[in-house]
């Protein structure tokens, strides 16, 4: 399956991790292209900061990558669902696209980790 990580750029290390674990299951991951941070964020965590207009150009790249998945992995730790990452699950959800969480907030809520299989 081709699978589109999708989260807040302060979750690196879980993205890193999760790309891992889904191409050891044999999927195909597509992940960030960079974890940059925007100008009024800046200092918070030593990432880059990108201007507006690359901001811009990677969120289109990413809508790209959920376009060309099968699904999306929600990376949400405690909860955190920001607005960029709203906006990526609604797209894939008008794409038709499978919608998978890091953490489940419902336990109707399609868990990650069943993408694994029995090689996790």
């Amino acid at each position: 399956m081709r699978i589109t990580l999708c989260g807040s750029t302060r979750f690196e290390p879980l993205f890193h991790d999760w790309s891992a674990k889904l191409a050891l299951a044999g999927h195909t991951v597509y992940s960030l292209s960079m974890f940059g941070r925007e100008a009024s964020d800046a200092g918070k965590d030593g990432k880059p900061v990108i201007s507006e207009k690359d901001k811009m150009v990677l969120d289109l790249v990413h809508l790209d990558k959920i376009v060309n998945s099968d699904a999306i992995v929600v990376i949400n730790q405690d909860g955190y669902v920001g607005f960029s990452t709203s906006r990526e699950i609604i797209w894939a959800r008008m794409q038709g696209k499978g919608v998978y969480w890091h953490l489940q907030n419902h336990p109707t809520e399609p868990y990650a980790g069943d993408l694994l299989g029995d090689w996790s």
